[in-house]
């Protein structure tokens, strides 16, 4: 709308209130002032100010920080009716963001049986010995589409899934928030304010057995990547990945092609010696 008034295309902008026009003071000022100098007036109903008059900047001003505060009352009393609802175990799950679930007539979660067999596949193989590398290139091998529809499944997206305790049929609310009331712009919650944790909140997908087997299991590969900088990525790609580690040192061992020519060859050596040299391990 704002640019077809700088365009010329709309001669006059008729709201019911300021804050039907803007969120802030500045953000008010600033366009009632631009669209003032395109010769666009701004009429608000319910204050009866309008923008051509020589004492419309004034009333909008001193109405505009009002109506501000105003949202800000608004937005805390909203947050304090959520936060009173997690409290109670009353949560909304919005199913659009992750495979597995749909809703049915009362807005309850119900299982989608055939992105639940996505979802199970992809718990089933992490436990069996499959990076997340390996397990999205599978997926997308066998034609196989994201949440969102993508064909190809990222390693993140994977990580994501076997993180989600969502699918074990609970559900950990506010892990990002809202700090702005006017920008509106989400962030991690890294305490900064209390979350909750609602057990058998819906159907589940997998057993906690296995969603905390997973875990156990993430954590266990996390450990492979050793204390130095050079940390390696958990492959599963041959058979001693992540199994064999040095005497010396503890580092695990990486499998090298070593030789030139014909006399290549694959190997087996200590991430530290490769890395670092003989003397580093």
């Amino acid at each position: 709308m704002i640019d077809d008034c700088l365009t010329g295309r709309i001669d006059m902008v008729i709201t019911k209130s300021i804050s039907r026009f803007a969120r802030n003071t500045l953000d008010c000022l600033k366009y009632v002032r631009a669209l003032k100098e395109k010769g666009v007036a701004v009429y608000l109903e319910k204050e009866n100010i309008d923008s051509m008059d020589s004492k419309g900047e004034v009333l909008l001003t001193i109405l505009s920080s009002l109506a501000q505060d105003e949202s800000r009352s608004i937005s805390e009393n909203s947050r304090r009716g959520i936060v009173r609802r997690f409290q109670q175990g009353k949560i909304r799950v919005n199913h659009k963001k992750f495979t597995g679930f749909n809703k049915d007539n009362t807005g309850e979660l119900i299982i989608d049986e055939e992105e639940a067999n996505i979802v199970r596949r992809i718990f089933t193989e992490y436990i069996s010995g499959k990076g997340c590398k390996a397990i999205g290139k599978s997926l997308g091998a066998d034609g196989i589409l994201t949440a969102t529809g993508n064909e190809v499944w990222h390693e993140s997206v994977i990580k994501q899934m076997l993180q989600n305790e969502k699918y074990a049929g609970d559900a950990l609310v506010q892990k990002t928030i809202t700090l702005d009331f006017l920008t509106h712009k989400r962030v991690k919650n890294k305490g900064q304010v209390q979350q909750f944790y609602v057990e058998d909140n819906h159907p589940a997908i997998i057993s906690k057995e296995t969603f905390q087997a997973v875990q156990t299991e993430t954590e266990r590969r996390s450990g492979l990547k050793g204390d130095d900088e050079t940390g390696s990525r958990y492959t599963n790609k041959y058979p001693f990945s992540g199994k064999i580690f040095c005497s010396e040192c503890g580092a695990p061992f990486r499998r090298k092609n070593w030789g030139v020519n014909k006399y290549k060859k694959p190997v087996w050596i200590c991430r530290t010696r490769l890395d670092k040299g003989p003397k580093g391990c």
